[in-house]
């Protein structure tokens, strides 16, 4: 089990839970005095043990089910009894007498016993045991689960259950049973052993699909490149990207709150511990006025980056409670102004609009000069050195002039600017992109692709 409990560790970590090692420790502990047979028990305890934050929660409970349970419903088709089913082929009386005394004779494994009986509740028992007993860890293709599910049916005894089953036929053809009959109750084993095949192969399914990025939702997405999600990845995004800036806000409000303490006050200090005579002795610190940046966000909203864009609206507008203001602006030839839509309606409808062609014309050819000579002229103004502005676009300007002064202007009167571009370094400066002129005038530039590097870019965003 504990090989078993590391594996599954690993894949919350790779789904993005934070488990330390003692949390694995526990979860040790209290499975072992649980024990396995207990779903909701054994549920419970390694969700206390191994979950720390609320939006966690829906990610392990969906691991949990693929990789622990969703066993006894692979069973279902096996829950008839042998012998009812061959009743129900209209055998005599006399002939199921005596294929029951038959089995009766036989010393039968748990396994065979349970699909004679027809008891889905042992069966399942059986193979969830297999299950924990074997490592899936190299389980990663959907071409391997036929090896596994193989691996699966002989760990649970699947090999001597068919020995059995064919020795029951043989033993009814040594006391003559006709063969038509034999015939029928040939088809009902093998059936039988079809049925207990396909299980295993479901249930390899599922270990397979617990490991498979494409059905990990969170973290398959988070490495994708954001130019090449199809619409209905993009819906999808949107979840992970919120949960991803919540967790993000979560754990800079807790960093924030840590160092607005601020420095030791050795005055304020002395004067507070002359009352006790210094025992025990009270600290006071001089008290942080907390630093908020204010952002500005430029967004080329063409084809090519509008994925990049929305997805940044989506994490500042999610993170704004941590910046003192946010105003947003989208481009593509001309430039104007979203944050009156953020104000109005939530993000998720305001990115939306914001990028939809309700402010501009998104059908329109790229033309950076053109659009950062509208910013410099309607709102350079508003740049002031407790701004950071970000830049988000592919810096190609369809043989348009640059404009770069207007960055040099930017750059001039805000604390910093970041560019966030789509592209490798390697494609810049080729055909019309104007990149290597765009980043002389930037604080700093981020080859950003997919939410990782979002993420990263806007937790660095923070003082």
């Amino acid at each position: 089990m504990d090989a078993r409990l590391e594996d599954f560790v690993g894949l919350l970590r790779h789904n993005g839970l934070r488990v330390s090692p003692a949390e694995v420790a526990d979860a040790a502990r209290a499975t072992v005095l649980i024990g396995l047979e207990q779903r909701d028990p054994f549920r419970a305890a390694l969700r206390a043990t191994l979950v720390k934050r609320g939006p966690d929660a829906p990610v392990f409970d969906r691991l949990f089910d693929l990789y622990f349970l969703g066993v006894k419903d692979l069973v279902e088709g096996l829950s008839g009894s042998l012998l009812d089913a061959l009743a129900a082929e209209q055998l005599s009386e006399l002939d199921l007498e005596e294929a029951a005394r038959l089995l009766a004779q036989m010393h039968l494994s748990p396994l065979t016993d349970a699909l004679v009986k027809g008891r889905a509740a042992e069966l399942a028992r059986l193979l969830r045991q297999a299950t924990l007993s074997l490592d899936f860890r190299g389980l990663q293709s959907p071409l391997q689960r036929g090896f596994y599910a193989r691996r699966l049916l002989q760990a649970a005894g699947g090999t001597r259950a068919e020995q059995e089953l064919q020795e029951f036929l043989l033993r009814l053809g040594q006391q003559g049973f006709d063969p038509a009959l034999l015939e029928v109750v040939s088809r009902r084993v093998s059936h039988t052993l079809k049925a207990l095949e396909e299980a295993a192969r479901r249930v390899a399914e599922r270990e397979q699909k617990a490991r498979d990025p494409e059905q990990k939702g969170e973290s398959g997405l988070l490495q994708r490149n954001l130019a090449s999600l199809t619409p209905a990845e993009v819906q999808r995004m949107r979840e992970v990207v919120r949960r991803l800036a919540e967790r993000l806000k979560t754990r800079l409000t807790r960093k924030r709150k840590v160092r607005r303490r601020g420095v030791l006050s050795v005055r304020r200090t002395l004067r507070k511990n002359l009352e006790t005579g210094g025992f025990p002795a009270r600290l006071v610190f001089r008290s942080k006025r907390p630093e908020r940046p204010e952002i500005l966000v430029l967004c080329d909203v063409s084809d090519s980056v509008r994925n990049v864009s929305r997805l940044m609206l989506q994490f500042v507008y999610t993170l704004q409670e941590l910046y003192s203001r946010v105003r947003s602006f989208v481009f593509v030839s001309e430039i104007g102004e979203v944050t009156h839509l953020f104000k109005k309606m939530d993000v998720s409808a305001a990115v939306d609009l914001a990028t939809a062609g309700r402010v501009i014309n998104v059908a329109a050819n790229s033309n950076y000069g053109h659009a950062l000579k509208m910013f410099h002229t309607t709102w350079l103004g508003s740049v002031t050195r407790r701004s950071t502005v970000i830049v988000i676009g592919d810096g190609r300007t369809n043989y348009n002039p640059a404009n770069a002064w207007v960055l040099g202007e930017v750059k001039r009167k805000a604390r910093r600017v970041i560019w966030l571009c789509p592209e490798d370094p390697g494609s810049w400066g080729f055909g019309d992109s104007e990149m290597p002129l765009y980043s002389r005038h930037c604080t700093r530039v981020e080859v950003v692709k997919s939410v990782d590097d979002l993420g990263r870019v806007a937790a660095e965003l923070m003082p």
